[in-house]
C-alpha cells in the first residue's frame, strides 16, 4: 500500500502526526499549563491515529479491498509510525545500552526476512505453529532489548511489521490466526494493566480539562487533515470519512500516556485524562463517519444494502 499510494499515505500521515501533536502540545502548555515534558507527552499520545480501530472498521465495511480503504490505513500506519519515532526521540536516554539496541534491531531486521521465508518453508502448515512462536519470539525479544534500553517496545514491533508486511500477506488464514491471538488474548492484559492506572476522581473534578484535550485533539486533526485530504479526495463524503477515521486513537495513544506515566514524565491526574481523552477519540470519531459521512459508492457491491452503519464504531 505504501509503495503504491506512497504520496498520499506519506503526505497525509505525516500532516496527521503533526497537526496534533503541536497543537495539543502548544494546548497543554499555554493553556492548561502542563510542564515542557508534559505537555510534549501530551502531543505525542494525542497526535495517534488508531490502526486497531480503523483496521476493525474496514474490515466491517469491506473497504479493506478498495484502494480508498488501503489509503487510509497506510497514512494510519505512517501517522502511528510518526509517534512511535517522536516518543524514542524525546523521551528515551541515549546511552550506550540505546546503541546495543539499535545495532541488534537494525542486525535482526536485515536478516528477518530471509530468516522469516526460511523457516515458513520447512516448518509452515505443521501443527507446532512454529511461525507464529517465531514471529513472538521476536517481537518479545526486540521489545525487551527496547525496555531494557529504556526505550518503548512499540518501536521494534512497529518496525518488524513493516518488514514481515510481505511474508505475513502470503498466507490470509494464519494472518487471521495470529490476529485472534493478539487481539483476543494478549491485548487485553495489555488494556487491564493501563486502565488500573486510571484515577476517576480526578475525571470527575475537571471534566473541562477533558473536553478542552479531546476538542484539541480532533479539531487540530480535522483542521490539519481536511485540507490535504482534499488534495486526494474529490468527493466530500471521502473527504470528511477519510478525515474522521484518521482523527481516531487508541492502542499508541495510551501506550504513550502510559510510558509518561511509569516515567514520571506525567503525574496520574494528567494520565488518567489523557486516557480518557483517547478513548473518546476511538469512539465518537467513527461513530460520526459511519453514521453521516460513509461513501456507499465506494462499498463492495455485497455490502452496500447489508452495512450496519455505526455498529463498527469503537472496535479494537
Amino acid at each position: 500500500v505504501i509503495r503504491k499510494k506512497f504520496k498520499e499515505v506519506s503526505i497525509v500521515g505525516l500532516i496527521g502526526f503533526l497537526a496534533p501533536f503541536l497543537g495539543c502540545s502548544a494546548l497543554a502548555y499555554y493553556l492548561l499549563k502542563w510542564d515542557i515534558r508534559a505537555s510534549l507527552l501530551c502531543g505525542v499520545a494525542l497526535s495517534t491515529t488508531s490502526m486497531a480501530v480503523v483496521y476493525a472498521v474496514m474490515l466491517e465495511t469491506g473497504f479493506n479491498k478498495t484502494e480508498f480503504g488501503k489509503g487510509i490505513l497506510g497514512a494510519c500506519f505512517v501517522n502511528d509510525l510518526g509517534t512511535v519515532i517522536a516518543l524514542g526521540l524525546i523521551f528515551a536516554p541515549f546511552t550506550y545500552k540505546t546503541i546495543i539496541f539499535i545495532v541488534v534491531t537494525v542486525l535482526v531486521l536485515a536478516f528477518l526476512p530471509f530468516l522469516s521465508h526460511l523457516i515458513r518453508k520447512v516448518y509452515a502448515y505443521r501443527t507446532a505453529a512454529i511461525r507464529t512462536k517465531w514471529v513472538i519470539f521476536v517481537l518479545f525479544g526486540l521489545g525487551a532489548l527496547a525496555l531494557w534500553s529504556g526505550s518503548e517496545a512499540v518501536l521494534p514491533a512497529y518496525l518488524v511489521g513493516i518488514i514481515l508486511a510481505e511474508f505475513s500477506s502470503a498466507d490470509k488464514a494464519w494472518i487471521g490466526r495470529l490476529r485472534t491471538l493478539t487481539v483476543g488474548f494478549l491485548t487485553p492484559f495489555y488494556f487491564i494493566r493501563a486502565g488500573t492506572f486510571v484515577s476517576i476522581p480526578a475525571l470527575i473534578s475537571a471534566p473541562i480539562i477533558f473536553l478542552i484535550l479531546l476538542g484539541g485533539k480532533v479539531l487540530t486533526k480535522i483542521f490539519g487533515l481536511y485540507p490535504v485530504v482534499s488534495l486526494f479526495r474529490k468527493e466530500s463524503n471521502e473527504r470528511w470519512y477519510y478525515t474522521l477515521l484518521m482523527s481516531t486513537g487508541l492502542t499508541f495513544g495510551t501506550i504513550s500516556a502510559l510510558y509518561g506515566y511509569t516515567h514520571n514524565i506525567v503525574t496520574q491526574e494528567q494520565y488518567s485524562f489523557l486516557v480518557a481523552v483517547v478513548i473518546g477519540s476511538a469512539v465518537l470519531p467513527t461513530l460520526i463517519a459511519g453514521l453521516a459521512f460513509t461513501p456507499k459508492h465506494l462499498l463492495p457491491k455485497q455490502l452496500k444494502h447489508t452495512l450496519p452503519l455505526g455498529d463498527n464504531a469503537g472496535e479494537e
